[in-house]
């Protein structure tokens, strides 16, 4: 067995008639990591989109219906839960060796039958946005990334989140005792090795991942002269309410397509 291979394809019931949805077993770093793909039925290539989730553990686990929308938009979405979730082996980090999960997901996508070479998406939603940038940041060929509500700044999140503090000690240790952790964390070294266009989106209202996180990827990214591209909307939260939210989805794949 060899990292990024599927080892394990389990047909689930789809809420979408027109879309296989699958529970995924790979392998990363040698552990058995688990993940939902969905599939349009269809005879045709299509492009890959990576969902890489936020939160940890079972807080923003991927939800089926989100990674079915996407779905429906032309792509085969592979969303990996990161070691240690659902019956994986191993222990999440929080960005730090479990960024693996996400790279190796890329490879997943990489070798799958339906999904055109060298047109493969990173979408990284609140902690999935330092994992997208990490893995842009290791793997020269990812097409697009988009940064929607995206951590950048791991530091900056344990300045942020007093509630997060507790888990981010126990998983991290904090920033004066071992900032050497908080710094792999954090893509800002990373950001010269992307090769790709990067779309931040970002509500100025979000109390959970603050609007600071993007300014802070917008400027690393424009000082490295990489193409970026912001929308940003100050009505919003960490959650985008209906219809806006599903309008973005529309508009940020038109986006990936466009790359």
């Amino acid at each position: 067995m060899k990292d990024g291979e599927v080892i394990e394809k389990q047909r689930l019931p789809s809420p979408h008639p027109r879309i296989k949805l699958y529970l995924v077993t790979y392998i990363s770093d040698g552990l058995k990591v688990k993940g939902y793909l969905t599939e349009p039925q269809t005879n045709k290539s299509l492009p890959g989109f990576l969902y890489l989730r936020g939160g940890i553990k079972n807080v923003g686990m991927p939800r089926i219906a989100r990674i079915i929308q996407f779905s429906a938009e032309g792509f085969v979405v592979f969303a990996p839960f990161y070691r240690g979730n659902k019956g994986g082996e191993g222990q999440e980090d929080f960005a730090g060796n479990d960024r693996n999960d996400a790279i190796n997901a890329y490879f997943v996508l990489h070798n799958h039958p339906l999904v055109k070479k060298g047109e493969i998406h990173l979408f990284g939603f609140s902690r999935g946005g330092v994992m997208a940038l990490l893995t842009a940041a290791t793997v020269s060929e990812v097409r697009s990334v988009v940064c929607w509500n995206g951590v950048s700044n791991m530091r900056l999140t344990y300045e942020e989140r007093i509630d997060l503090r507790r888990m981010m000690k126990r998983v991290i240790g904090t920033p004066t005792k071992y900032p050497e952790r908080y710094d792999w964390r954090t893509p800002r070294n990373d950001i010269k090795h992307i090769q790709c266009p990067v779309l931040i989106i970002h509500g100025q209202q979000d109390e959970h991942v603050s609007i600071e996180h993007a300014y802070q990827l917008e400027a690393n990214l424009k000082g490295t002269e990489k193409k970026v591209d912001t929308w940003y909307y100050e009505e919003f939260n960490h959650y985008f309410p209906e219809p806006f939210n599903r309008d973005i989805v529309v508009k940020l794949t038109e986006w990936m397509k466009c790359q």
